[in-house]
């Protein structure tokens, strides 16, 4: 028969169901610590507490939580010489009075007679056998509020704590392996889209990672194709600004007043048009990075602009007075030379050297052939998850004709090259002839120029299109424009055959 004083109250089932729920509801050590002492003070009326655990490197009792005390207090009972906490640490076994300062256990303490501490309960926390900690609760108001049904509680309660401590440090031990695991296997094989283990690549990864935490600025250069922005967003994504906004523009083709609008804003009525105030893409990308594509095209009132963005974070609206303030990390890309362009008086030194405080440059596809098989096997698998069809396999021989290839449109190129085969093999193998690249032997046999290729893949695939520009820009993933362009230059304006369109 249970003695009545050691029948538990309604409230020390709740809080034991609590502290059973918190189990599996709280998976961080400390948000759960700080829960514990919540509970277990609120189930037996405590007026204040706290919980050390042992160090396992020094082996010190240290104060983790507490419940409405200061640092100070804690840590002066908590102190290793006779205190309560240490002999209950020791001997684990629970320790109450319901009159601290007449019990002769205690009535000697300067921490009980300087802090007036009349009741207390204290239990050790047992994991395994082994004590890891202590829970600690008093009183400086009520002499009977600490019986031994409440310190029978308390060992309870403890006992489910020890285990609620044991699940949530186990969690976060997985969670920091696989944040190291995440981390190497982000250092073995790059960044997330980014797909290349060749050494040329490797490098651009190892600049990437040691820049992903600073916000200087970066200057990506390379060919069309190669992947800038892809780079720009895994700086970005991978950063301590990744919960702000990444904006990207491109700055080529725009002329200066359109390009000046959509960078600084401007304010209502500073020109035809102008209805409404309008935020420009500084203020959008505030506290994030902004992305400046083609950045050499940009004009001499756009450059001094931006100067002083990168010099004092200021910038004006157009036909604004006053200077707004900005946060913004800028990562450009050119696929000019832009050190050329400053020789040549087109783009300002100083602006140059501001953009330029880390230089990324972009191989080309033909300097990393060993990429390749890796590229077209993860485009072919983005295009499987994304139309939810069978993984789509690819010949031996249509394999090495890409590996040949020479990819004048780089990574940008093969991407659109695995697309069009994809749909072109239908529910076989992808096989040379879908492929629409030239010969890769012939290649070999025949040097000639990245425009000659250029061209030469232009006109077939405009032929395959029967002379529809419209359909043959969609295939090479180009605009409409530079399609025209392009056949302009070489002066093809008619080429192939005439459809009811006039194309």
């Amino acid at each position: 028969m249970i003695e009545k004083h050691l029948l538990l109250e309604p409230e020390h089932f709740s809080a034991l169901l609590e502290v059973g729920q918190a189990i599996n509801a709280i998976y961080q050590k400390q948000p759960l610590l700080e829960k514990v002492m919540d509970i277990a003070a609120e189930a037996i009326k405590a007026e204040r507490g706290f919980l050390v655990l042992r160090d396992e490197l020094t082996g010190e009792l240290r104060v983790q939580a507490s419940h409405n005390m200061s640092e100070g207090q804690a840590h002066q009972i908590a102190r290793p010489s006779s205190s309560v906490v240490n002999q209950v640490f020791q001997s684990k076994t629970s320790v109450n009075t319901m009159n601290a300062m007449e019990d002769p256990r205690f009535g000697t303490k300067e921490s009980i007679i300087m802090q007036k501490i009349t009741a207390l309960a204290c239990v050790p926390l047992i994991q395994k056998g082994k004590t890891i900690g202590v829970i600690y609760l008093d009183s400086t108001l009520d002499k009977q509020k600490f019986t031994d049904a409440t310190v029978a509680f308390l060992q309870a309660f403890a006992n489910q704590a020890a285990v609620a401590l044991e699940n949530a440090s186990l969690i976060e031990d997985l969670t920091q392996e696989n944040r190291q695991l995440q981390s190497e296997l982000e250092r073995t094989y790059g960044f997330k889209e980014i797909v290349g283990s060749s050494p040329k690549m490797q490098a651009v990864f190892d600049v990437m990672r040691k820049i992903l935490n600073s916000d200087i600025s970066v200057l990506l250069e390379g060919e069309s194709g190669t992947g800038k922005e892809l780079v720009a967003r895994a700086i970005h994504y991978n950063s301590h600004r990744k919960d702000r906004p990444f904006v990207a523009q491109f700055c080529g083709n725009l002329s200066e007043n359109l390009l000046e609008s959509e960078l600084f804003g401007h304010k209502k009525g500073s020109f035809t048009g102008a209805i409404n105030d309008k935020r420009g893409l500084f203020e959008i990308a505030d506290g994030g990075t902004f992305f400046l594509d083609e950045i050499a095209d940009i004009s001499p009132v756009i450059q001094a602009k931006l100067l002083r963005v990168l010099q004092e974070g200021t910038f004006r609206r157009v036909g604004d007075t006053d200077y707004r303030k900005v946060d913004v990390r800028i990562v450009s890309a050119t696929n000019k030379s832009l050190k050329s362009e400053v020789k040549k008086g087109n783009f300002r030194e100083d602006l140059y050297y501001r953009l330029n405080v880390i230089a990324i440059t972009m191989p080309p596809l033909r300097e990393r052939r060993s990429d390749i098989p890796l590229l077209v096997n993860h485009f072919l698998k983005r295009i499987s998850d994304k139309t939810g069809q069978r993984l789509k396999r690819i010949q031996p021989e249509s394999l090495r004709a890409l590996i040949n290839y020479n990819w004048p449109g780089n990574v940008r190129e093969l991407e659109n090259t695995i697309e069009r085969a994809v749909v072109l093999s239908g529910d076989g193998p992808i096989s040379l002839g879908e492929l629409i690249i030239p010969d890769a032997e012939s290649e070999g046999l025949k040097p000639r120029t990245l425009k000659e290729q250029e061209k030469e893949i232009v006109l077939r695939t405009l032929e395959e299109c029967e002379g529809n520009k419209t359909k043959t820009a969609e295939v090479l993933g180009v605009s409409l424009r530079w399609l025209h362009y392009k056949l302009n230059e070489w002066q093809m304006v008619k080429v192939g055959k005439m459809n009811g369109n006039g194309q």
